[in-house]
C-alpha cells in the first residue's frame, strides 16, 4: 500500500473519530468516552422536595417541638413565683410534680368531668347532625336557607356563644323566665350540680353542626345508583339508611367523633367565659384546672406536667385512631401489602 493512501486512511479515521466525539458531547446527559451510560443527576437536584420542607419543618420545630421540650423541661422543676425569676436554675425534683398530680390534686377528677361531658356531647350531636343531613340532603326550595342557619352555631366564636349563654342562664334571664311560665324552678344554672348539665348543653349547642357537615359530606360520596336500586327493591327508608347510607357515613362519622372528643377536651374558652374562675367544682375541666394551678396557685411546674399528662390522654385515643385507619387501608381491596 503506498503511503499516500496510508495518509488517506489515517485522516478518514481521525476524521471519523472526531465527528464520534463532537456528537457525544452534543447528546445532553452523555459524557465524552463514556457513551454507554447517561450522566446522573446531582444531589441538590434529586432531594429538591426535601428541601422544599425546611421552611415549614423549621416552623413546626419553633412552634411545636421547642414549647413542648421547655413544658416537659419545666414540669421536672419546683417552678412557682419564688423560682420565676431563674426558673433554669430552680431545684431539679424529677417526677415528684407528677406523683402530686396524680395523688394529691384533683387531676383525675377533672380527667374524669372532660371526659364524660365530651362523650355525652359527642353521643348528643351525632344523631342530631345525621338527622339535619339526612333532612337537607335532597332539594327542595329554601334548602340554602335552612343549611346557612344550621351552621351559625358552628360559625360564631366559643366567646360569644359562651357570653351569650352566660347571659341567658343569669337568674331571672330569659331561661328562667321561660321556665316560669311553666311553673318550673330550675335553681342555679351557673353554680352547684346543674353547671355540668349547663356545659354540656352549651356543648352541644355550639358542636351539633360539625357533625353536621361531616355526615353531608358523606352523603354527596353515596352513589345515585344505589338509591335508584335500593327504590326499585322497595326498601323502606329504615332499611335504606341502615344498609345504604350509613356504611357510606362510618368513615367520616368516625373522624368526627374523633375530632369532636378531642376538641371538647381541649376546649377552655367555652367553660372559661361561661363560668369564670374560679370555675364551680362540677365544672373544674382539664383546662381550667391546667389553668388554675399556673396562674392562680403560680405552680408552674405542677400546671406543666398536668399538661404533659393531658396531651398523653389526647394522644392515646388519636394513636388508635390511626392505627385503625392504616389497617383498613393494608385490608381494602389492591392496596400494598
Amino acid at each position: 500500500m503506498s503511503t499516500d493512501a496510508s495518509n488517506e486512511i489515517r485522516l478518514a479515521a481521525e476524521s471519523a473519530a472526531s465527528r464520534a466525539a463532537e456528537t457525544a458531547a452534543d447528546v445532553p446527559g452523555q459524557e465524552p468516552g463514556n457513551q454507554s451510560s447517561p450522566r446522573r443527576k446531582g444531589l441538590s437536584e434529586r432531594d429538591r422536595p426535601l428541601w422544599m420542607l425546611i421552611p415549614g419543618g423549621f416552623l413546626m420545630i419553633i412552634i411545636i417541638v421547642v414549647p413542648l421540650v421547655l413544658g416537659i423541661y419545666m414540669s421536672a422543676l419546683d417552678l412557682d413565683q419564688y423560682t420565676l425569676r431563674k426558673w433554669i436554675s430552680s431545684p431539679f425534683i424529677g417526677v415528684e410534680n407528677f406523683v402530686e398530680a396524680v395523688t394529691a390534686s384533683p387531676l383525675l377528677n377533672a380527667v374524669w368531668l372532660s371526659v364524660s361531658y365530651s362523650l355525652i356531647a359527642m353521643v348528643v350531636t351525632l344523631p342530631l347532625g345525621i338527622a339535619a343531613a339526612v333532612a337537607t340532603q335532597n332539594a327542595f326550595k329554601g334548602r340554602a336557607v335552612i343549611r346557612s342557619v344550621f351552621l351559625i352555631p358552628y360559625v360564631l366564636p366559643s366567646f360569644v356563644v359562651a357570653t351569650v349563654w352566660r347571659t341567658m342562664f343569669q337568674p331571672e334571664g330569659i331561661i328562667d323566665r321561660a321556665l316560669g311560665t311553666f311553673g318550673i324552678d330550675a335553681g342555679l344554672w351557673l353554680n352547684g350540680p346543674q353547671s355540668f348539665w349547663t356545659l354540656v348543653l352549651v356543648q352541644i349547642w355550639a358542636s351539633w353542626p360539625f357533625i353536621y357537615l361531616l355526615a353531608l359530606s358523606g352523603l354527596q360520596a353515596v352513589d345515585h345508583e344505589v338509591h335508584e336500586a335500593s327504590a326499585l327493591d322497595g326498601a323502606l327508608w329504615w332499611n335504606k339508611l341502615r344498609y345504604v347510607v350509613f356504611p357510606y357515613l362510618k368513615g367520616p362519622l368516625a373522624l368526627a367523633f374523633l375530632i369532636g372528643m378531642l376538641h371538647h377536651i381541649n376546649n377552655f374558652t367555652l367553660p372559661f367565659v361561661l363560668f369564670g374562675v374560679p370555675a364551680p367544682a362540677d365544672v373544674e375541666v382539664l383546662p381550667i384546672l391546667t389553668y388554675v394551678t399556673s396562674f392562680q396557685s403560680f405552680r408552674f411546674g405542677l400546671s406543666a406536667a398536668m399538661a404533659f399528662i393531658s396531651l398523653v390522654l389526647i394522644a392515646i385515643p388519636l394513636f388508635i385512631y390511626l392505627r385503625a385507619v392504616k389497617l383498613d387501608d393494608a385490608e381494602s381491596p389492591g392496596a400494598k401489602k
